[in-house]
């Protein structure tokens, strides 16, 4: 029965958070917040609500391991989407075509990434007002890195704004076919329906874990992660499709970005000191694995843009599907 309400919320969330997107995308294209700050972050908290909430489900049910799991294997998920399509669509080049502009979007999330990684190896142990100060200086390097982004002119908002682009696509009707006040209460029926079945994804992987004796770390670095995750696959097949794949890659590696802050939410709402400090050596194993595929496709981009692709074009997103299977193996197996 856990498997079926598991599969039931995420098919549940997967299509709540399109309908979010596309309900975000108005209000900010006709609301006081377009062209603003506040609205990339509308449409980033919108398409990053379902990580948001099994992960603060997973703390409030006292499973920080799924709480932290579940962000680095989103994160995880996310990069072998981009490598899938771009093996799939390898005659497209996609690699060969992305903007150098998003390479620093890449290395970002690449530096952010090796701070958790330190962190959850070797924890401070310092703790202020209940959070760790992981937790603060996380928010610090976010915070610079966005301005170095912003400055160096990389499109920040197509980090995030790429998913509502896509499934207004996919839906083929244009915002302004949705009046303001009804995307005001969609927004929210939404948000409440995502929390919900968010909710019970995270409580149905929990009893999961407990009932196959599967480590809470597997459970939200790959089934919650990767249900969490499914929204991201419409938003780059569409891009793929509009031949976009600035916007397919960009929303990626933005993505991936923004889920790290997820990490600071949950050692807030985490009352037994620094969630990092108590996450499971496995999180290392799948952080260390983000690492290397976050690698992979920053090389892909430099050196596809140095050379011209060839038959061997797609090696290297073949090299990170693989390296995804492996490091799949050595977190279940751990």
């Amino acid at each position: 029965m856990m498997y079926v309400i598991f599969a039931a919320a995420a098919l549940i969330t997967v299509l709540a958070s399109v309908k979010l997107s596309s309900y975000a995308d108005v209000l900010s294209e006709r609301t006081s917040l377009g062209g603003m700050m506040v609205g990339t972050l509308l449409l980033a908290g919108a398409t990053s609500l379902p990580e948001v909430t099994t992960s603060a489900t997973a703390v409030f049910v006292n499973n920080p391991d799924i709480a932290v799991g579940n962000v680095l294997g989103s994160n995880l998920f996310n990069l072998l989407i981009l490598a899938v399509f771009d093996v799939v669509y390898r005659k497209k080049q996609m690699m060969s075509q992305i903007q150098s502009s998003h390479l620093l979007t890449g290395f970002v999330s690449l530096g952010l990434t090796a701070f958790i990684l330190v962190a959850i190896l070797t924890p401070s142990g310092v703790v202020f007002l209940g959070i760790g100060i992981e937790s603060y200086l996380l928010v610090i390097f976010y915070i610079i890195s966005m301005r170095t982004i912003s400055r160096a002119g990389s499109p920040v908002e197509h980090m995030e704004a790429a998913a509502s682009e896509a499934v207004e696509v996919v839906e083929s009707h244009h915002t302004r076919a949705i009046s303001v006040k009804r995307a005001k209460i969609g927004f929210a029926i939404a948000a409440a329906i995502i929390f919900a079945s968010g909710s019970l994804l995270t409580l149905s992987g929990d009893a999961i874990a407990a009932a196959t004796g599967l480590s809470s770390s597997f459970v939200g670095s790959f089934l919650i992660a990767g249900a969490t995750s499914l929204p991201e696959v419409v938003t780059v097949l569409v891009a793929i499709q509009l031949l976009n794949y600035n916007l397919a890659v960009g929303n990626i590696l933005g993505s991936n970005i923004f889920n790290l802050l997820i990490l600071v939410l949950s050692d807030v709402l985490y009352r037994g000191g620094s969630i990092l400090s108590v996450a499971s050596p496995v999180s290392a194993v799948t952080a260390l694995a983000v690492i290397g595929l976050n690698i992979i496709v920053l090389g892909a981009i430099m050196f596809w843009r140095i050379r011209s692709p060839h038959k061997g074009y797609a090696l290297p997103s073949i090299l990170l599907i693989l390296l995804y299977g492996i490091s799949s193996y050595l977190i279940f197996t751990f």
